[in-house]
């Protein structure tokens, strides 16, 4: 670790004592109120306020994928990665008028407690198997491995093992102390990561200006940025034509202009933000004043992300194509956009280089300790309660979440330790996807439909959950050789390895269309009103004015970001 500084050290370890200091007072503040519940453990129920729920919600999604691989989209794409971001905007506020008062009003605590109440049992049980070996071994393990090779990369010399272990040994501290402890702490954590990312922004806009002659101005290297990168500063990609390069079709794949607006991208968002345990799990113990208030200041933070997650990745674009960050961006010959954020480091001075290793650790330790905890309440409530002790008390649940959250953890050091799933080969973020996708539209379908039209039934759920699987499939591996390149749904795209692809996105939006479609015809073969189905009134979509004033600000912010980058 010779690059850091004593400097660099002092003000590392002083987010580690900053942080594990603040946890334990919350946790010994917690027992000497003799709150020791299950549901407090396990989602802090009714003690997260609005900004720890927000800033939760927050560390939770921002981990080393968003860092290294949307600072590489950034490097290679540009500004129309920053989607994915501000979409998720929207997509919180759907989830803070809609889906959230549903579950609040059901007394729901676990996704797979929603499906046992409306559709039955069986479906229930499918999915708390699938979440949990979802988020052990793919998601788990996936953070903790790009986790660790980030801060290798960054710190030189240092071991990736060692890095793995304290990474999780750090994020299990955290987590033993229950959802409370994760929630406060996370308010911390993302002020860490906030500032600690802003700080490489601004060295890296800096570099650019210097580039260019301009002093030391970051205003100054943004526009500079726009004048020699101007594509890279387009939200909406066009679709190629007939002589269109490799690049620019890799590129469209990656995000298709804006069909993908039609399809997918909705799909990921909302999936994620309202349907995954490891998010919803932080507003579910609130009132829902407080969780919708938390959720859509997650929505603003949101459209503040590229700044510190995409952002650097375009000014190493502009520095690399001007002749600067050669080395950096090709360590052993081997050129990787995913180097860009790393490459930017380097270049911090001593002190900031700590900080941001404190941000990227921040952001891993959040997301590791909150998919800990999703992972140690599905397993306790949905499966250790229901089918291996049904008389367990408080303080047995309790125990047994304690030892769900260590068997996770070590269990993806295990997976991790020689990457025996293949995730380098892959790349983290492409591993995430390929594996949560597949999935994404048959569990929306099931979702969407269950909250909102009565006649679904269970047999609609899990044909559903099993056509959104197989189409996703067929749609992304299969199609363009069995139906041709171009089709009145799709048009594939030759994809540099000799075969041709459909847009990921585009799979996934036409795999939810035929899911729903399935789903709707099943359910009409049975009762109008089907016996599970849940009771919604127009009351519990209301707004307060407070709430619809943060949703106005929300709205009119993406506007101006969009019709400037259009």
């Amino acid at each position: 670790m010779s690059s850091f500084s004593t400097l660099d050290y002092l003000v590392f370890v002083f987010y580690f004592i900053l942080i594990a200091g603040y946890g334990y007072w919350i946790y010994r503040r917690k027992n000497d109120k003799k709150v020791s519940g299950s549901h407090d453990f396990f989602l802090a129920e009714g003690s997260l306020t609005w900004w720890a729920i927000g800033a939760s919600l927050i560390a939770s999604n921002i981990s080393a994928e968003q860092f290294i691989g949307m600072s590489g989209n950034g490097f290679v794409v540009g500004i129309a990665v920053a989607a994915y971001e501000w979409v998720a905007a929207v997509a919180l506020i759907i989830v803070a008028v809609w889906f959230i008062p549903v579950y609040l009003k059901n007394k729901i605590f676990t996704m797979p407690q929603f499906l046992q109440t409306r559709y039955n049992e069986t479906v229930s049980l499918i999915m708390a198997i699938f979440w949990l070996f979802l988020y052990v071994f793919v998601n788990l393990t996936s953070i903790l491995y790009l986790g660790a090779l980030a801060i290798s990369n960054l710190a030189e010399g240092a071991n990736f093992h060692l890095i793995m272990v304290a990474l999780s040994v750090f994020a299990l501290i955290i987590t033993l102390g229950g959802m409370k402890v994760i929630g406060f702490t996370d308010v911390i954590q993302v002020l860490v990561l906030i500032i600690g990312g802003l700080a490489t922004t601004y060295i890296a806009l800096t570099m650019v200006s210097e580039q260019f002659g301009l002093g030391k101005d970051a205003l100054a290297g943004f526009t500079a940025m726009m004048k020699d990168a101007p594509d890279h500063f387009r939200m909406i990609l066009n679709k190629p034509g007939p002589g269109a390069s490799q690049a620019e079709i890799n590129k469209y794949l990656m995000l298709p202009g804006i069909a993908m607006y039609f399809a997918g991208q909705w799909i990921v968002n909302l999936n994620y933000w309202g349907c995954n345990q490891y998010i919803t799990q932080r507003a579910l113990g609130a009132d829902l004043k407080t969780a919708r208030t938390g959720i859509l200041f997650a929505g603003i933070l949101k459209l503040g992300m590229p700044v510190i997650v995409m952002l650097p990745g375009i000014a190493a674009y502009v520095l690399h194509k001007n002749g600067q960050l050669q080395a950096e961006m090709a360590p052993g010959g081997h050129f990787n956009a995913d180097n860009a954020y790393s490459a930017l480091l380097g270049f911090l001075p001593s002190g900031l280089k700590g900080l941001s290793l404190a941000a990227l650790t921040a952001a891993i330790v959040a997301s590791l300790a909150g998919k800990a905890n999703s992972i140690s309440t599905i397993f306790t409530l949905d499966i250790y309660k229901k089918y291996i002790n049904k008389d367990a008390g408080e303080k047995k649940l309790i125990g047994v979440g304690r030892f769900a959250i260590l068997l996770a953890i070590v269990l993806s050091v295990l997976l991790t330790w020689n990457d025996l799933l293949g995730i380098g080969g892959e790349g983290g973020f492409t591993f995430i996807q390929k594996y949560t996708g597949f999935i994404s539209p048959g569990v929306f379908a099931m979702f969407l439909l269950g909250m909102f039209w009565k006649r679904t039934s269970g047999a609609a759920a899990i044909a559903g959950l099993l056509t959104g699987f197989i189409l996703s499939v067929v749609f992304n591996n299969y199609a363009p050789q069995w139906f041709g390149n171009e089709t009145w749904l799709y048009t594939a795209f030759p994809n540099g390895k000799g075969g041709y692809e459909i847009p990921f996105l585009i799979c996934m939006g036409l795999a939810f269309a035929f899911t729903m479609l399935v789903m709707i015809g099943i359910s009409l073969a049975g009762p109008k009103v089907n016996p599970k189905a849940l009771i919604l009134n127009k009351e519990m979509f209301r707004v307060a004015p407070s709430t619809m004033a943060l949703i106005v600000l929300t709205l009119m912010l993406l506007t101006v970001l969009y019709v400037r980058f259009w």
